[in-house]
Parts: structure tokens; sequence; C-alpha cells
């Protein structure tokens, strides 16, 4: 598992690396405009207009493209099939149980926030959950007590600090994320407790995988609605993004 985080983390370097590589190639230096309050209108960020700074468009737009193709030619027919085969039940205890075993991410996130009555939920959830929901197959704790889940990651807690979004980056497999959003990842990967787990890499990719391909057969519609409602997906898709993570900023 460990050997996997290190590529994860080459991989993220790698690619801002040559993102910006790349902008400094193909991108000339504005003019300035001789006007100060000109000058001031034309640099302010994209991100204070209502939407999240994109300097790397072209190169987001390559790996949109790639997550796109790789969507419908592989994601989609492999959760359709296993959706077939697998009962809806089935497919949702399996997702509550990947959900329990992020408890620390979640209890964690809400104490650096400061919300400590939602890590008292979190920490009452997991446990109730891990035992009368059998190991977090099933979530009894919003079923039957309506104690719903806190989710809140590291993006966000670094968001409530009042760091920034940054620019836009659409990774590779990934899909959509910001300069924040990809550092909290990192700190939320090492909170995850599979991270920990003496696996072979070839398992822990494999059950990376099943985990997405089974999230996928339950929200399998939820992207070619997107796509169908979209004159520019790419940029419905950031939006999207953008203001779902807002909004999760301010709750």
């Amino acid at each position: 598992m460990k050997k996997v985080c290190y590529v994860v983390l080459f991989c993220v370097f790698f690619s801002v690396h040559y993102s910006f590589t790349l902008s400094a190639q193909e991108t000339a230096p504005p003019e300035w405009p001789d006007d100060t309050d000109a000058f001031e209108d034309y640099y302010e960020p994209e991100e204070n207009n209502g939407g999240i700074s994109d300097p790397f468009e072209g190169l987001n737009r390559v790996f949109f493209n790639f997550n796109d193709k790789l969507y419908f030619w592989f994601l989609k027919p492999v959760s359709s099939c296993y959706r077939t085969v697998v009962p809806e039940q089935v497919r949702t205890s399996l997702d509550n149980f990947f959900n329990n075993l992020e408890f620390p991410l979640r209890f964690v996130n809400c104490v650096l926030q400061g919300k400590f009555e939602g890590a008292g939920y979190e920490l009452g959830r997991f446990m109730m959950n891990s035992t009368m929901g059998a190991a977090g197959f099933f979530d009894v704790a919003e079923r039957h007590f309506e104690i719903k889940e806190y989710n809140e990651d590291m993006g966000q807690t670094l968001g409530s600090y009042g760091l920034g979004n940054g620019f836009y980056i659409n990774w590779p497999f990934l899909g959509p994320s910001s300069a924040r959003d990809t550092l909290g990842d990192v700190g939320d990967y090492f909170l995850d407790p599979v991270f920990y787990i003496d696996i072979k890499t070839k398992y822990s990719v494999a059950l990376t995988g099943f985990e997405r391909v089974n999230d996928t057969s339950l929200t399998i519609d939820e992207y070619e609605d997107l796509k169908k409602a979209a004159f520019d997906p790419y940029i419905a898709l950031r939006d999207a993004y953008f203001q779902y993570r807002q909004t999760k900023i301010a709750d």
C-alpha cells in the first residue's frame, strides 16, 4: 500500500511540474494595461468572479478527455455488468462498509475544524455501525437513530483555515480537483486505515478499483445526465465541482 502512495505522490508532483512547464512554454506573458483600475480588473482571480482559476485549461481538457474515454470504454461497461449481477442491496452494503472504514478521515477533520459535535456524532456512528451494523455493512446509525454522516475532508479543513482553491486541475483517473484539494487528498490518504494494511500493491490496487466500480454502479447515470445538459461538459464539470466544494466548506 505504501508503494501505491509513493506512486500517487510522484504522479502528483510530476503532473504539477509538467503543467507549469507546459504553461510557461505555450503562454506568452500578457501586456499590462496602463490604467491602474483596469490592471486590477484584468488580474482579478477568476475565483473572485464566481469561478475557479483554470490557467492550465489545455492540459486539463486532455485529462478530461482521457477520463471521459476511460469512463465510457471501461468503467461504465464493467460497472453496468457488475450492477446486473450484484443486487443493489449488496452493493449498498459494500458502499457502507468502505464508508465506515473512512471514519478516521471524517473524525480527524471534524476535530481540526472545531466541529466537535460532528466529531462526536462520527464516533457514535462508527461504534454503532461497526457493532450493530455488522462491521459497517449496514448504516444503522442513520437508518434507526437518524445520525447522519459528517462528510469532512482535509481539503475542507484547509479551506476553513482560509486557504484558497488555487488552480483547477483535472487529474487522470482521479477526476476534478484543485491545488488545495490535491494537497488535502494526500493528507487524507495517510488517514485512511487501508494505507497501513501490509498487502501487496496489486491487491491494494484491485481493492481500490473494486471500490470505484461499486460506487459507480450506484451513480452510473449522473455523469451522462451532466454531459447531456451541458453545452461544454468540461466547463460544466469544472463549475459543478467548484460550487460543490464551496458549499461543503461553507456548511
